[in-house]
């Protein structure tokens, strides 16, 4: 996919995910800015090309509007977005504090649409308007122990991302993506040693370039009809209980 002379936003996009977003647009040409809290010790690349970096903690509304107008100031315009910044502790929900909740949905539900809002208008004064790519994740659909706060706040973005595409086209495509396990640096310390692939259909846990791919596809000239949508990278889900309890073996086998 050709991205040359697009300009790409990508919010978390110093590690894990988001840098491996930000580093396939770069490969594919386009100029790209990463935000994050803090500047990491290396950027986003693709070759001799690096992602530039604007600090911003997007859960204020007006440091998400700061970072959008840098990043369109330092690259022109903006014709993607890519709401990548989440993520939560496990907490069980009968000892969480109200703090914490605060937190937890500021980030995976506010900070999206305070970065969205801004972008948007950006997009919509531009002929060829633009996309916005939510990354969201299967607790939004499938919540587990401990992640009542991450659940109903990724909930809410899929539920968000569906109601900004009926406002905000045809100009601009909002779409999501519902990831499962990804095995980044910290999701693979912490899976080490557990069967986890044989739990899953696919047979292993996500890459983040499989995520970063299914950006491209949303924010590309592939998909200009698709807004609204929900595209499952999660390797077809988790064998239902039902079958671990009854099947010997490796499941799917």
């Amino acid at each position: 996919m050709d991205f040359s002379g697009r300009a790409v936003l990508v919010t978390g996009g110093t590690r894990g995910i988001g840098h491996a977003i930000a580093e396939a647009f770069l490969a594919a040409g386009a100029e790209v800015v990463v935000g994050g809290r803090r500047e990491p010790g290396a950027l986003p690349r693709a070759g001799e090309r690096s992602a530039r970096f604007v600090a911003a903690d997007i859960r204020d509304a007006t440091a998400a509007a700061g970072l959008v107008e840098r990043a369109a100031d330092h690259l022109g315009r903006l014709d993607v977005l890519v709401n990548n910044a989440g993520g939560s502790p496990a907490a069980a929900a009968d000892t969480i504090s109200p703090r914490l909740v605060e937190k937890v949905v500021a980030l995976n539900l506010l900070a999206p649409f305070y970065v969205a809002q801004p972008a948007n208008a950006i997009m919509q004064g531009q002929r060829t308007g633009g996309a916005i790519v939510n990354i969201g994740s299967v607790a939004a659909h499938d919540p587990q122990p401990g992640t009542a706060a991450y659940s109903a706040a990724k909930a809410g973005l899929l539920a968000l991302t569906r109601a900004l595409a009926l406002e905000w086209a045809p100009k601009v495509r909002v779409n999501h993506i519902t990831t499962g396990l990804v095995r980044t640096e910290a999701a693979a310390s912490f899976y080490d040693g557990a069967p986890i692939g044989e739990l899953i259909p696919m047979g292993r846990m996500a890459t983040p370039a499989d995520v970063a791919g299914a950006c491209l596809y949303l924010a590309g000239d592939l998909s200009p009809y698709v807004t609204g949508a929900d595209l499952a990278v999660h390797g077809g889900g988790e064998f239902p209980a039902r079958h671990l309890a009854v099947s010997p073996g490796v499941p799917g086998a």
